[in-house]
């Protein structure tokens, strides 16, 4: 039997890619923007930072309702509502005259895209066999994995060619062709009435909500030195803890957290809760590497960066071919350790590396981390019934945003943390008693105590404690991939010719057989 889709999924698995590269992309493309933004919306660098985390705790906040949306008013009816509210909502942010007109109008995007990432996944998992599930996820990954990479890469260019409201604008006609495939190419699944836990909803949304905007906004206001941030996370741990008791003993429960006893989706979303830390932890901080150390261009650090997802695609591809071959648990294996490997080599930067030293360690990590996204999303859903699949994706996705979240906090935070600490030691040996020092003074024909010296001096030791505070960094987040290990074990595999076609039989009977 041949591996292709059949044409009947052609067109759906067009518009779900689709729909998740607009959903995802919209996380990361207006981070180049910001400071045009700052002018045009008269915001501090503190305050328009609010865009992106309106966009983001909405985001977080709605993921989790999105099997409740689709058992109430229908798979197809959500996308749509889905898509039409999104592409509004851009156009309303490109049209912004003020900072709370675009922190409102990133509010009502993120609530209208949350649901389309993890029902678009829920498309694929039901529009394959289960014996092609493997190239399912891999097609629906790559929207997954290009996103956030080329968010930055479309927003300087967009940025440098016309103006920062055309990463909101580009929206539009790309919102209204995937509003026009959804509706004619994916099926509506039956309506069911849940009932509806209000009480369950408020608890979710003030304890995600509030844990989302300590994570995203904690290093810039000094974490537990800030009152806000200590208000918040005692409201989060309130809120997350009246939220799980109360879906685990409510008859009928707004987010099913019951479907976390089926132990390939609890260790799945696991394992892509620290996946997301280690992904968007490194994509995070290479971009500050690039433009504030060396010195490269918006457009080109995006540029440098857009290989990491041809890597992505091409360890998605690998994993296509191997699924049905190979028990998915060594797959993950060895693509957790290349990612781990890659991110390690990048700990060995220094201020004179080559574009070729960003890119290729790039390609290897992309490689090892598709590899990784496709074959633990497939194995998610392994075992569970597919009436299940829309709200199992809720909560998986729900795993990998708050798992990105703390990827991008927690590298930032290292980062601010290890580079004051690297600044006071290398500052140490900046003495006159340094020989060294002495030597570097009688070549250069400088004067420890001039001006001039001084400013050198200083400006050397930030480029120098900054690019080692990113090594730091790169070395931890490898040892999150080391991490992970452990959690492969409790993973349930499949045999090697599970659900596999007999050539045999399909010739003699003209069907499949397991």
């Amino acid at each position: 039997m041949s591996d292709s889709p059949h044409p009947g999924r052609a067109l759906p698995t067009i518009a779900v890619m689709l729909t998740t590269v607009m959903a995802i992309m919209d996380m990361t493309i207006v981070n180049v923007t910001l400071p045009d933004m700052m002018g045009a919306l008269g915001a501090t660098t503190d305050q328009v930072t609010w865009v992106l985390t309106a966009y983001i705790v909405a985001e977080t906040v709605t993921i989790p309702l999105t099997g409740w949306l689709a058992a109430r008013f229908g798979r197809r009816r959500v996308m749509l509502s889905g898509i039409a509210g999104f592409v509004i909502a851009s156009a309303l942010c490109g049209l912004s005259q003020s900072l709370p007109q675009m922190v409102c109008f990133r509010l009502l995007q993120g609530i209208a895209g949350a649901p389309l990432i993890p029902l678009s996944q829920g498309v694929m998992v039901t529009l394959f066999p289960a014996a092609q599930r493997g190239k399912a996820m891999a097609l629906w990954g790559i929207g997954v994995m290009l996103g956030p990479i080329l968010g930055p890469t479309v927003g300087g260019l967009v940025t440098d060619y016309l103006n920062w409201r055309w990463v909101f604008y580009i929206n539009l006609p790309v919102g209204l062709l995937n509003l026009l495939l959804i509706a004619r190419s994916i099926r509506e699944t039956p309506r069911r009435d849940l009932g509806t836990d209000w009480l369950g909803a408020i608890y979710m949304i003030v304890g995600i909500g509030s844990l989302q905007t300590v994570l995203d906004r904690g290093n810039q206001e000094g974490w537990l030195d800030s009152g806000l941030i200590l208000t918040l996370s005692l409201t989060a741990m309130t809120g997350m803890g009246l939220f799980i008791w109360r879906e685990l003993h409510v008859k009928a429960p707004i987010v099913d957290l019951r479907l976390f006893a089926d132990r390939n989706l609890a260790v799945a979303s696991s394992l892509v809760l620290t996946f997301g830390l280690a992904l968007f932890g490194t994509i995070a901080i290479q971009p500050l590497l690039m433009e504030q150390l060396l010195g490269y261009p918006v457009s080109t650090a995006g540029l440098v960066m857009a290989p990491r997802g041809f890597g992505a695609a091409l360890g998605m591809i690998l994993v296509v071919r191997l699924t049905q071959r190979v028990d998915p648990r060594w797959i993950i294996l060895v693509g957790m350790i290349v990612a781990g490997s890659a991110t390690w080599i990048m700990s060995w930067y220094n201020l004179d590396i080559s574009p070729g030293w960003l890119v290729w360690p790039s390609v290897l990590a992309g490689i090892g981390m598709g590899a990784v996204f496709v074959t633990l999303s497939a194995l998610a859903y392994a075992t569970l019934a597919p009436e299940h699949t829309d709200a199992a994706a809720g909560l998986y996705n729900l795993a990998r945003s708050i798992g990105s979240s703390i990827g991008i906090s927690i590298a930032a935070t290292w980062f601010s943390r290890f580079s004051q600490a690297d600044w006071n030691q290398l500052g140490g040996h900046i003495s006159s008693f340094n020989p060294a020092l002495q030597h570097w003074l009688q070549t250069s024909g400088m004067r420890l105590e001039e001006p001039a010296t001084v400013a050198i001096l200083t400006g050397e030791l930030g480029r120098q404690s900054a690019m080692l505070a990113f090594t730091q960094v790169f070395f931890l987040i490898a040892l999150t991939f080391v991490l992970m290990l452990p959690l492969l074990l409790l993973l349930k595999g499949t045999r090697r010719r599970e659900k596999m076609v007999s050539p045999q039989s399909e010739t003699q009977d003209g069907r499949n057989e397991t």
